[in-house]
């Protein structure tokens, strides 16, 4: 049996949760129902629409744009800042619901997850029946909507989910795609960002059916491995497996939203570098070790993606996770603006625990030399002493601080 996957989205989750708060604690309109946005104080770093109405969308105001703009579009436009804590509970809420359900459930976002459905679909007469039966009961149970994508793959599930909204489900099974997907705009391919768009323009492909059927060679040498990717989903191809995990497996991470878009690796490996020293301090202290390290990116218009590995041996080094992790990022990067970004490890191990060699050990990242590893317990235990950042490396510091040390000097 193929299987069967759904790809279940909030739609426009932020404002649909404050609207769906306010009506409970008696307020007389939905902001569903009015031009209105979630969104920031426009001098702010997050001054951009997060959420928008429906009546929104048709003053032309776009999620990601600022504020002020959606303003000048729409002079009477409400808006409310984001309840990020309110958010998270109505997640936590309906991830809970939908794993009445099955527990086959792999959450990407706060607001959107994939279901592994193969093991339950005979339960109705066909997955759209099923799905029927989740989006009614969500909607009558939390009082907001959801759509629904129905594949035999992620990737379809998700692209089906996209299509008109809201309160919709959408089949997209692999023998629908010449038909549903490939006559759409190729800025619509999952993961085609803006800067991708643009080359695969100049090489007149316009549509997701141009780069199906565009030789895969072309278009890795304009887009490298990236390349690669669009033109295998564009073509219908990605992975089946819902990755579903017990809350204690997750691991140990830690993400951080950067102060302005990154949009180059000297940018970028410093935060890694950061990242890598939190998560593997981290490990160590619980004594831990991962097998699987996995990287986040959400990029400047809020959409996000991610990517992981099995590492050969299990480590905490935070120089094997940072590498692990840059090297992650280039394999997906679209090379458009970064927001924020994420290290995650799963798959621990007590850190005691015997290690099996592999002949590939050689291709990891070197182990510091004695000289290094006395430097870095001294500073971990600095920073046990003085606080976590008492103690960095130079190439840690923000651009500022080390502008000021260059001045001094």
């Amino acid at each position: 049996m193929a299987p069967i996957i759904f790809h279940i989205d909030v739609n426009s989750a932020y404002l649909s949760w404050t609207a769906v708060e306010q009506l409970k604690n008696g307020a007389a309109v939905d902001l569903r129902e009015i031009p209105a946005i979630i969104g920031g104080d426009q001098k702010s770093r997050h001054g951009v629409v997060l959420a928008k109405s429906p009546a929104a969308k048709r003053y032309g105001i776009r999620t990601g744009e600022p504020v002020a703009n959606a303003f000048r579009k729409c002079p009477n436009l409400a808006m409310y800042p984001p309840d990020h804590k309110m958010y998270r509970e109505k997640s936590r809420r309906l991830m809970e619901h939908l794993r009445t359900f099955t527990k086959e459930i792999e959450q990407v976002s706060v607001d959107e997850c994939y279901m592994d459905f193969t093991g339950i679909a005979d339960r109705w007469n066909s997955p759209v029946d099923g799905a029927v039966e989740i989006k009614d009961g969500i909607k009558e149970r939390f009082g907001f909507t959801v759509n629904i994508g129905i594949s035999t793959n992620k990737l379809l599930a998700k692209m089906a989910s996209d299509f008109e909204k809201p309160d919709r489900i959408h089949t997209l099974y692999p023998e629908e795609i010449k038909e549903k997907m490939w006559p759409l705009p190729i800025g619509e391919l999952y993961m085609a960002g803006k800067s991708s768009v643009e080359v695969l323009k100049k090489l007149e492909i316009n549509t997701i059916g141009d780069l199906a059927r565009s030789d895969p060679k072309l278009i890795m040498l304009h887009l490298k491995s990236h390349g690669k990717m669009l033109w295998e989903f564009a073509n219908g191809i990605g992975t089946s497996v819902v990755q579903s995990e017990p809350d204690e497996a997750k691991g140990i991470g830690n993400s951080t939203t950067l102060s302005e878009d990154a949009a180059t690796m000297e940018e970028i490996r410093p935060v890694f570098e950061r990242l890598a020293q939190s998560v593997g301090g981290r490990l160590k202290k619980a004594g831990k070790k991962a097998g699987m390290v996995s990287m986040e990116i959400k990029y400047y218009d809020f959409s996000t993606t991610s990517h992981q590995i099995q590492l050969d041996k299990p480590s905490n080094d935070p120089e094997i996770l940072k590498e692990t992790a840059c090297s992650l990022f280039l394999e997906i990067w679209s090379g458009e603006p970064v927001r924020l970004l994420g290290i995650r490890t799963s798959k621990l191990t007590d850190e005691a625990a015997p290690e099996q060699l592999s002949i590939f050990d050689i291709e990891m990242p070197k182990e510091p030399d004695e000289k290094h590893k006395r430097l870095k317990k001294a500073m971990d235990e600095l920073n046990r002493k003085f606080g976590e950042g008492s103690v960095m490396k130079a190439s840690l510091m923000p651009k500022r601080a080390q502008n000021k040390m260059q001045d001094k000097i």
